[in-house]
């Protein structure tokens, strides 16, 4: 059976809770999660081209909406791709999408996915878990905001490397532990 878009939700809000917000994965989400600033979307579409129609919606949105009132948005979908590589082929053409857009240095994205694995890493290496989310998601971030977070937070280059050793620390077992 199907999730409900409500259970989509409660568990990309508990990931966003327990794992980015909750382990520092990363350091300004929690400013703009807590003053709403989050959108969260829901994708029903049944093919890759509906996907990239919703994308084409969501960042018309988000450029026509203050950051106050919207700062960024995550485009969730939870059936879609279930494999990554076919995620990570279809994340080229989403840029895509964001050139067309005119929108290159104004909106960038990245990506989260359960099977989510950098390359030149195992499957199991804990190091992906810093882009683990429990479904395929599409992150748009406005570069304004991403540039302002950057300078308020020093040696922001060192993020990934300490998500790594946060990572480390906790382990595949504490990952499980989160209950994500």
């Amino acid at each position: 059976m199907a999730m409900t878009d409500d259970e989509v939700l409660t568990k990309t809000r508990l990931w966003l809770e327990k794992a980015v917000i909750g382990l520092n994965l990363c350091p300004f989400a929690k400013a703009v999660y807590v003053k709403n600033q989050v959108r969260l979307v829901v994708s029903h579409a049944r093919h890759a081209d509906d996907l990239l129609e919703e994308l084409d919606r969501e960042l018309d949105l988000l450029v026509a909406t203050p950051a106050s009132e919207v700062d960024t948005t995550l485009l969730i979908h939870p059936t879609l791709f279930e494999d990554f590589l076919d995620f990570n082929d279809f994340l080229e053409i989403a840029e895509g999408v964001v050139d067309e857009h005119g929108l290159e240095g104004v909106v960038q994205l990245a990506s989260f996915h359960p099977q989510f694995q950098f390359d030149g890493t195992g499957p199991d290496d804990i190091s992906n878990y810093t882009n683990r989310a429990p479904f395929a998601i599409l992150h748009l971030l406005r570069e304004e905001s991403v540039e302002r977070a950057v300078e308020a937070f020093p040696e922001a280059e060192a993020i990934f490397d300490q998500n790594i050793a946060t990572l480390e620390k906790l382990g595949h077992d504490g990952w499980k532990a989160l209950g994500l």
